[in-house]
């Protein structure tokens, strides 16, 4: 059991690695204009298309409507959020070495709390982008934010914004739950520990 939960751990740890060669998120904009549909990725570290013309013609499109233009340069986390993802692969290594059940949750507890900054931190984007917008944009119409939904669909004028986590957003999960499952095993094997403990002092006392 302890030689599972470290290969748990381990494996958990370094399927982050995975985030530097596939995205985190996934968002779609689909129209009549674009039948197909126009596709944009986040990473840790960039933002991309689906084709090489993607973020300039959404880029033209947000201008239209008074949004700002997407600089993947400007944006600060995709400058730090690699370097958080490598300390974490180094943690979580090296609690596979020890094997200790309190690094495990605490690796857990911690990459649960980056998930969730990086959810509210993804929602105030979508919310100052579609909500801070150019009061002498060539289309107006009073009263409309242009913010996509961090999960799911949500129509804005006549575009379809799609928007869901994509391989690298499975792959966090997946690491985190492994990681959890490092944690359990452990302390399954800890608790059968304890009972042997007490079996034997209760038949020592007995004796």
């Amino acid at each position: 059991m302890q030689k599972l939960s470290k290969v748990l751990m381990l494996v958990g740890s370094l399927l982050l690695l995975l985030l530097f060669v596939t995205p985190l998120w996934r968002i779609t904009l689909e129209a009549p204009q674009y039948p197909g549909g126009i596709t944009m990725y986040i990473w840790i570290n960039k933002i991309t298309g689906d084709t090489p013309y993607t973020l300039q013609n959404i880029n033209i499109l947000n201008h239209y409507v008074g949004m700002q233009y997407i600089e993947p340069d400007s944006i600060p986390e995709l400058k730090y959020f690699p370097y958080v993802i490598v300390a974490m692969v180094i943690f979580g290594v090296v609690t596979s070495l020890t094997g200790k059940r309190k690094l495990m949750l605490t690796w857990v507890l911690v990459m649960a709390a980056l998930g969730a900054l990086g959810l509210y931190d993804f929602y105030l984007w979508e919310y100052d982008y579609g909500h801070n917008l150019d009061p002498n944009a060539p289309i107006k119409v009073p009263g409309m934010a242009y913010q996509p939904p961090v999960i799911g669909s949500k129509m804005l004028l006549n575009f379809n914004a799609i928007s869901y986590p994509y391989w690298g957003g499975l792959f966090l999960g997946l690491s985190m739950l492994m990681a959890a499952t490092a944690f359990f095993i452990g302390k399954k094997k800890e608790s059968k520990k304890e009972e042997k403990a007490v079996h034997k002092h209760s038949f020592a006392t007995q004796g």
